[in-house]
């Protein structure tokens, strides 16, 4: 664990501060009534919610009552709307409106049995870049209004936008690590890695200290099946792993503690949306306190859990 992450886990009595940077999203959400009928009309269940993997994961610290702060980009006007609905959770959300491109929106199509398919586009998301947010997390007012944060986490959603991504996101990861601060990504999404490279994107987020895939993009990083095998491979790159496997729990690695399973108690029939969102803020939030990568994992599925018998991608 790097030094900022030790502090962390020392000092159970004072939460460790995390800065979260990356998509902010209006998802769209369609639950078919029936099967879908091509070239015709299909009764259907359509929500707009709030969502975004980074700007979830922010939503769900805050809930918890860890310290969280947010970087992102929308479209001109939803500044203020988005800010409003982050801040219900006790984020302090900075976000920048862009002039030209609008906010990042999904059409999530669930199919039930916990499957969705996901039609996206990125919108001001796409242009969101690690020199912006090093301005937000060293800029002269940020370090003069706040302390750093223990740790800083991102998605490979905000690298794959990046044509850059490894000579920027390296150089990014090492000025975290210059300033003491723990690095943490999720691996989403697996389809996305596979178009984006895998290489390319493990070079790019190369000395992050917590890697967050799910089981398909476990697969996906290392070409391997079972879960015990994936997690000891990307043990070997990132100090810490969790890997989540939906019902049949979470498989985790750290320093002292070989590749171990996790099990977790199961829902049915829940949203899947935010859940995976859910269980990243509980499991850095408690591995930063404890430094236990299983008590992080168990603390993790409950807020799953509790993800997962609601609806909608934050609590």
């Amino acid at each position: 664990m790097t030094d900022a992450g030790i502090r962390g886990a020392i000092d159970g009595s004072q939460r460790a501060s995390i800065a979260v940077f990356g998509d902010v999203i209006d998802d769209i959400v369609v639950r078919p009534l029936a099967a879908i009928r091509p070239d015709t009309d299909t009764p259907a269940s359509i929500e707009r919610r709030a969502g975004g993997s980074a700007a979830n994961v922010a939503a769900w610290l805050g809930s918890i009552g860890a310290p969280v702060r947010f970087y992102g980009r929308v479209g001109r006007g939803d500044r203020a709307h988005h800010a409003a609905l982050l801040d219900e959770f006790g984020v302090e959300a900075e976000l920048v409106e862009d002039s030209r491109l609008p906010t990042g929106t999904i059409v999530v199509l669930l199919e039930g049995e916990g499957r969705r398919t996901m039609l996206t586009e990125r919108g001001a998301n796409a242009v969101l870049t690690t020199a912006e947010v090093g301005e937000w997390l060293w800029g002269a007012d940020s370090v003069r209004d706040r302390p750093l944060p223990a740790l800083v986490h991102f998605t490979a959603y905000s690298v794959f936008n990046d044509a850059d991504a490894v000579v920027d996101y390296q150089a990014f990861i090492a000025r975290c690590h210059d300033a003491g601060i723990t690095v943490s990504v999720d691996a989403s999404s697996a389809g996305s890695l596979t178009d984006f490279g895998v290489e390319r994107f493990l070079d790019a987020v190369a000395g992050a200290s917590v890697l967050l895939p799910n089981l398909d993009e476990g697969r996906v990083l290392t070409g391997l099946d079972d879960p015990l095998e994936i997690v000891r491979a990307l043990g070997v790159r990132f100090e810490v792993v969790a890997m989540t496997m939906g019902r049949e729990g979470v498989v985790v690695c750290a320093p002292g503690l070989e590749a171990t399973h996790v099990p977790v108690r199961p829902v049915d029939d829940g949203d899947p949306i935010g859940a995976g969102d859910a269980f990243t803020a509980a499991f850095l939030d408690d591995w930063l306190r404890t430094a236990d990568a299983v008590s992080a994992a168990l603390a993790g599925g409950r807020l799953a859990a509790r993800a997962l018998a609601r609806t909608g991608a934050r609590p």
